[in-house]
């Protein structure tokens, strides 16, 4: 493990220990110490966005969660009737995943895992990465991993990713464990790992967040929460009812991709 993996370890089960066992674990999986609310909408609008890429199924259907956090995708895909494995780096991702999964009795294993080095030794009909490959800062791993998801995805099967993608180039939200990359580089990526993208589908076009969160926390801790509710209650029913239309302005971006042999 370089120096890098262990960074990034390190702070995910800083995360996981602070926040994951918090009512839905939200904090440790969305945004890192933003308010509740603020949370919960990011989770609803990836659920919009999300959930019409997870099948219903009926029979012996496996899917990969990747960077499964606390389990909210895999349990998901478990009442969507698949056979779930979840990964995460973060001993303490896993063992609230298991928690959760146990007392939901949903049909789930998890183990630890990290996307860049991933060698499972066995193929999934449905892979889903949720705001996973934003998180990795070196761009020529972040290629390796998509690189990993297209050697465990099986003949007929679907990549299902869900990853800040803006259509133009920004750097004005990136930090020292995120990176925005643009769609047109995931379009790259997934080429050269021999998958062909099948449909796109936009997430969050409004950009209020986008201006504010680089400001956030140079507000007055009395100001910043208000203006944050201001923006999301403005943002929602918006990025709910134009995301179809604006695709191209969302800042996250759901990105469907199968084998190219397949098209």
């Amino acid at each position: 493990m370089n120096a890098q993996e262990a960074s990034a370890r390190a702070y995910w089960e800083g995360r996981a220990r602070r926040f994951a066992a918090r009512g839905r674990g939200l904090a440790a999986v969305c945004s890192y110490g933003m308010p509740a609310f603020y949370n919960h909408s990011i989770e609803w609008g990836q659920r919009r966005a999300l959930l019409p890429w997870l099948p219903r199924v009926a029979g012996s259907s496996r899917a990969l969660d990747v960077g499964c956090g606390v389990g909210r995708w895999s349990l998901e895909l478990a009442r969507r009737g698949h056979q779930v494995l979840g990964l995460d780096l973060s001993p303490s991702m896993i063992g609230q995943a298991r928690l959760r999964a146990g007392t939901a009795g949903a049909r789930c294993c998890f183990e630890l895992g990290d996307v860049t080095t991933l060698d499972l030794g066995r193929r999934f009909d449905l892979i889903v990465c949720v705001t996973v490959l934003q998180h990795i800062l070196n761009p020529l791993e972040a290629r390796l991993a998509i690189a990993r998801l297209g050697e465990h995805l099986a003949p007929g099967g679907t990549l299902v990713l869900l990853e800040a993608a803006p259509t133009r180039a920004t750097g004005r939200c990136d930090t020292a464990v995120f990176r925005a990359r643009t769609l047109q580089w995931y379009r790259d990526a997934l080429q050269s790992a021999g998958l062909s993208v099948a449909a796109e589908a936009g997430v969050d076009p409004m950009p209020f967040k986008i201006w504010l969160l680089p400001h956030y926390r140079r507000l007055p801790a009395l100001i910043a929460p208000l203006v944050l509710a201001f923006a999301t209650a403005l943002a929602l029913p918006l990025d709910w009812a134009l995301r179809g239309w604006l695709r191209n302005r969302s800042w996250h971006k759901v990105i469907v991709a199968r084998h190219a042999q397949a098209h």
